[in-house]
């Protein structure tokens, strides 16, 4: 009996669970033909050193998921490279606030925090103060959120309000 419960929550799991083409929309990078993440900042620099964000280079540049990222030194453009998914911005960078609202917002690499070693964007300083009122139950919003915005769908110049 208990096998057959066992076979049966598995052949279940692939249906509860979302797939790798739902899992996440796309990296912001602007609008309108833009390609480079993050408004240029160096993702790495939020982690390392003071831990402000300092502007990278496009002469160390990566390309990850579809967008160029650029970084202020061949240090950190290795780190990112061995590592992207622990220096990317949450959400692709979009707003976390706007995410955890139901909609995608451009993220501003200056409005940021960082959470549970993780990095969020917010849209300006007056959302951050928004987002900062209840970090933790924003992010139990966003996650799921983030997890239902079609693949590479991206902040293209209007909010997109798919939840």
């Amino acid at each position: 009996m208990n096998r057959l419960l066992l076979a049966f929550a598995a052949g279940l799991a692939p249906l509860t669970t979302p797939t790798a083409a739902l899992a996440e929309g796309g990296i912001y990078v602007g609008t309108e033909g833009k390609t480079v993440a993050v408004g240029g900042f160096d993702t790495v620099s939020y982690f390392r050193g003071t831990g402000a964000p300092v502007k990278g280079n496009a002469r160390y540049k990566l390309r990850w998921k579809g967008a160029e990222w650029h970084f202020s030194s061949e240090a950190n453009a290795a780190a990112f490279k061995a590592n992207p998914i622990a220096y990317a911005p949450q959400y692709g960078g979009h707003c976390a606030w706007a995410m955890a609202q139901g909609y995608l917002a451009p993220g501003d690499p200056t409005a940021f925090d960082i959470v549970g070693g993780k990095l969020y964007l917010n849209y300006d300083q007056e959302i951050r103060a928004k987002w900062r009122k209840n970090i933790t139950g924003f992010i139990a919003k966003g996650g799921p959120n983030w997890a239902k915005t079609p693949a590479g769908k991206t902040y293209s110049g209007s909010s997109w309000f798919g939840f």
